[in-house]
């Protein structure tokens, strides 16, 4: 009996620590668009942090006030600066679905069409702030109500389109729209650093899955998945999109 316990012992493997997830919302959310995502990750058993960007969900910043795209990342910078160093080292990007995915140092005409949405085919849909004065470029950018249900989450649960309308904030539009990453040295290794992965949302009304084709060709991620959703698959496809950040993290090793 204690060989056989001795050889089960030997048979033992140290499991794998968990990957921690960390997600980021899009323009004018917060982190409060990830509840359903974070409960049902932290029920598998995840990590996972939400981060609130400057002027977003709880933050007392104004969009009006933001600059630059420096400012609007800071909460973001801040937490992955007090990681510990194994896991700064080790981390994973997730397009998160739909998100915008432009090369370092990008801002060529054909980038910029690439990554901004272009919605002039609904008319006037964004509440413009000028935080500099109205002889200066808007600074911040809401899209109206009326819009919302129409770009955002037509696909979407009543009850979040509720929660969205109470929680939305303007975007720093200033913030956003200067953003340019840094291109140095090396760019093509510092690009590879990084594992990528995108997941493609069908029936997206605002990033349309022709211009998140388009991205994906200039920028190929490592792999690329699609989901049945609106422009917000946390509140219109959670299960599903949970699955699939769980399956991308597998994907690139994280697991």
């Amino acid at each position: 009996m204690a060989e056989e316990n001795q050889d089960h012992t030997l048979e033992l493997k140290p499991r794998r620590k968990q990957p921690h997830f960390v997600l980021i919302h899009g323009m004018s959310l917060g982190s409060w668009c990830w509840y359903k995502i974070k409960c049902l990750m932290e029920v598998s058993g995840y990590t996972v942090t939400c981060i609130d960007l400057k002027s977003s969900g709880i933050d007392p910043s104004s969009a009006d006030t933001l600059t630059s795209f420096d400012q609007y990342n800071q909460p973001l910078i801040d937490f992955l600066s007090s990681l510990p160093e194994k896991e700064q080292a080790r981390h994973t990007h997730t397009e998160n679905p739909n998100s915008t995915m432009l090369r370092f140092g990008f801002q060529t005409t054909e980038d910029l069409k690439d990554g901004v949405p272009d919605l002039s085919e609904h008319g006037d849909v964004y509440e413009l702030g000028f935080g500099l004065g109205p002889e200066n470029p808007p600074t911040s950018a809401l899209i109206k109500p009326e819009f919302r249900r129409k770009l955002l989450y037509h696909m979407t649960p009543q009850q979040e389109c509720v929660l969205a309308a109470l929680m939305m904030r303007p975007a720093p539009l200033l913030a956003l729209t200067t953003a340019k990453m840094e291109e140095g040295k090396g760019k093509e290794e510092e690009e590879e650093l990084v594992p990528r992965v995108y997941i493609k949302t069908l029936h997206d009304r605002v990033m349309k899955p022709a211009q998140q084709e388009a991205m994906m060709k200039r920028w190929p991620p490592r792999q690329a998945y699609e989901v049945d959703s609106d422009h917000s698959p946390f509140f219109s496809n959670p299960f599903v999109l949970c699955g699939l950040l769980i399956k991308a993290a597998v994907s690139v090793g994280s697991i």
